[in-house]
């Protein structure tokens, strides 16, 4: 009985709202984001070159680390705002920074990059684009 009802009534498809939508990829978007940095920290000459002072080619100083946090600081932050912004606000705000950070994503794989990498920021590049494209068709209100 209950199979025969299953197979007359298909799953509820919920529509979630788009501000969750992209908070959720944005939530997605840094879990990655950290995980790479975590994982470069395996890398061999990592460690011994942080210990040096060095990160790729950047010396480790207030500034570098400022800006390092200045970049991890916006994902972060767009997971609440993506919920929290007025839609007009917040649909520009997702397109522009999504635009910036591809950019960003891809300078990441200058220089030494193993593979693992690679697939992250194909990764996270997917997700900005899909970030990009939630907000580009966000719903008008039908007046």
């Amino acid at each position: 009985m209950n199979a025969q009802k299953n197979a007359q009534n298909p799953l509820e498809d919920i529509k979630v709202n788009i501000k969750i939508k992209l908070s959720m990829l944005w939530t997605s978007f840094m879990f990655l984001y950290i995980y790479v940095d975590y994982f470069h920290l395996y890398m061999p000459g990592c460690i011994k070159d942080i210990l040096a002072g060095k990160v790729f080619v950047f010396e480790i100083s207030y500034v570098f680390l400022m800006v390092a946090m200045f970049f991890v600081a916006i994902p972060v932050l767009m997971i609440f705002l993506s919920a929290a912004l007025p839609a007009k606000v917040n649909r520009l705000t997702n397109i522009i920074i999504a635009s910036v950070f591809i950019p960003y994503m891809l300078f990441n794989l200058v220089g030494e990059a193993w593979l693992h990498m690679y697939f992250a920021a194909a990764i996270e590049v997917f997700l900005l684009v899909l970030i990009i494209v939630y907000a580009w068709k966000w719903p008008y209100n039908e007046a």
